[in-house]
């Protein structure tokens, strides 16, 4: 049993292809967005002190990156120097409060590392976007 052949002229499948291709990007840009990971994009407010010359460079970055989670506060401290200033503090976990500190990227002022701490131990970061 053979099937019929099927065939759009070609003004037809252009026109298909008009309509489609910004369905797509429409759908990839959205998908992107979505799929930021630990850069995000919204404000946050410091709290107390403000060090507006405190930035970090792009070797001190490289160095805090090596450091693992759950490491001692006192190593990232070492390597990251005084932060830019502190945010509210969080219940990321049961039972234990979490500091946030924020220290601006050098090579990109609009970009913020937070650094989040649990009592003495390094917990986790982020970047977040102004």
């Amino acid at each position: 049993m053979t099937h019929p052949e099927i065939s759009f002229p070609p003004s037809k499948l252009l026109l298909i292809a008009v309509f489609l291709l910004p369905l797509v990007a429409v759908l990839m840009i959205d998908l992107r967005t979505e799929s930021l990971g630990r850069m995000t994009r919204r404000t946050e407010t410091c709290q107390g002190a403000v060090s507006e010359d405190v930035v970090i460079s792009r070797q001190q970055l490289a160095e805090f990156l090596t450091i693992s989670e759950r490491d001692a506060r006192t190593r990232v401290e070492d390597v990251l120097k005084a932060p830019y200033c502190q945010l509210p503090s969080l219940g990321v976990r049961a039972g234990a409060t979490s500091e946030r500190f924020v220290y601006p990227l050098a090579f990109d002022p609009n970009t913020w590392l937070i650094v989040l701490y649990e009592e003495d131990e390094y917990a986790g970061y982020r970047f977040l976007i102004q």
